[in-house]
Formats: structure tokens, sequence, C-alpha cells
């Protein structure tokens, strides 16, 4: 079953963020845009490239009204650990959420059962807390940040512009698509 087009399922679960514990909920993914980005484990080799690529994008995503989010099947103790002990991860201003109970991650459907692990899962979610985007890759294919600006921009619009579609590689300013009798078969 898909997860595009579904609320998120509730959850509870302690992060690490800017030096404080604090308490995540699926209501922080309402109210605003949401970015949340699943990855394996603290401490490992791809890992660190994709959340420290993911920083490099935070200012360009907030100035989108976009909050990101980052989920291991780790602790929030370790993800402490990790940000403290690594100048990659150190860099990190956005929310770290610890999954050690595994429910975030089978909520969201990308929970390797056999490794106990997340794999890479990237989700888009809506102010309404419904998502919108998924992307799940391979455990030794990092991921690029760069391309879930546009991804944004295009959701952003779509809502804003009922009855519009947005074509493949379509960037902001550009021609869109109103689907209809007339577009069948010319495109």
């Amino acid at each position: 079953m898909s997860l595009i087009g579904t609320e998120v399922l509730p959850f509870t679960a302690q992060a690490y963020h800017k030096g404080d514990f604090v308490e995540v909920t699926e209501e922080n993914f309402k109210g605003n845009w949401s970015v949340v980005c699943f990855y394996p484990a603290d401490f490992t080799f791809v890992c660190p490239t994709e959340l420290g690529d993911l920083q490099d994008q935070y200012a360009t995503l907030k100035d989108l009204g976009v909050e990101v989010y980052s989920v291991s099947t780790d602790t929030h103790f370790t993800h402490k650990a990790w940000h403290d002990h690594s100048d990659t991860i150190n860099k990190i201003e956005y929310v770290m959420i610890g999954d050690p109970s595994q429910k975030i991650s089978r909520n969201f459907d990308v929970l390797d059962e056999e490794e106990g692990l997340a794999d890479r899962g990237t989700f888009i979610i809506d102010p309404d807390g419904v998502i919108q985007t998924v992307e799940i890759n391979a455990g030794g294919i990092g991921r690029d940040a760069s391309s879930l600006v546009n991804k944004i921009k295009a959701a952003q619009y779509v809502r804003k512009n009922p009855g519009e579609v947005c074509p493949a590689k379509w960037e902001e300013g550009s021609e869109t698509l109103t689907p209809g009798l007339d577009l069948v078969g010319k495109i």
C-alpha cells in the first residue's frame, strides 16, 4: 500500500535538537511543510554524507517554510554523542529523532525487520500532516538533498493551484499543465 496521500500515524519520540532533548510527535508535522529523512544508523559511512548534505540545504528549505527531521533507530542519546564527535554532524541544526522502538520506521514502512534499521527514506509532508512524496533508496545509495527544493516548490505550487500539475523537470516560474480532454495525446 502506498503512503502517498495518507496522514502521518501517531507517535511520540525523543529527539536531539540544538543541544537539548525534545519530544516530537506527529503533531510537529502539521501547520508547516516537513521533510522527514530516515537513515540506517549513526556513526556509519553514507549517513553522515547525506545528513551533512541535508544541512547544506537547510536554510533554503527553511526559507520555503519547511522543517526538517532526520530519523534513525538509534536513541536521542546516540544522536547527541554523534553530534558531539563528528565535524559533519556537529553542524546539523534540524531535529534528529531517535526511534529505538522502531515505531516511526514501521509507520513510514521503511524498517528493515531483519537488520532492525531504517531504510534510506525521504518523505515530504504537507501542512495537514499528509504525505505528498516518498523516496526510498537502497542502503548503499546516498541521496541528493538539492532535489528536495524543486519537489517542495512543486508540491507547494500544486497545493495553491488546484487543477494544475507540474511536469517533469518543473522549476518555479515555468509552465504547468492543466489536465483535461484538450491535452489527451498532445503531450
